[in-house]
């Protein structure tokens, strides 16, 4: 049986813009390979909640994070379903992101 996850709604909207960012800079193979990858990940988090690694030392929010390309997948293990809050580029800053809330 395959475990489910959710999208928060800035999840949601990084994959619109990530897809957007990928179609116009490499095409629109390429964008959809990336969101397709980034979903199949989140499938694989919800079923192996512990995958990725804790950000101590950027938040003590109860999250993971879990690198794909250059992405980060960060997720509420502890949730069910999974609870995605958002996909960030690893070049941002994350800290100052994860500080303005989750």
């Amino acid at each position: 049986m395959t475990r489910r996850y959710v999208l928060a709604p800035q999840a949601a909207r990084d994959l619109v813009q990530i897809w957007r960012y990928v179609k116009r800079e490499v095409g629109r193979e390429a964008a959809d390979r990336v969101e397709s990858t980034n979903r199949t990940k989140c499938v694989y988090l919800a079923s192996f909640p512990g995958a990725g690694h804790w950000p101590h030392d950027l938040t003590s929010a109860g999250v993971r994070f879990f690198s794909v390309y250059s992405y980060l997948i960060v997720y509420r293990p502890e949730t069910k379903p999974l609870q995605v809050v958002t996909i960030l580029h690893g070049s941002r800053d994350v800290a100052e992101i994860l500080s303005e809330g989750l």
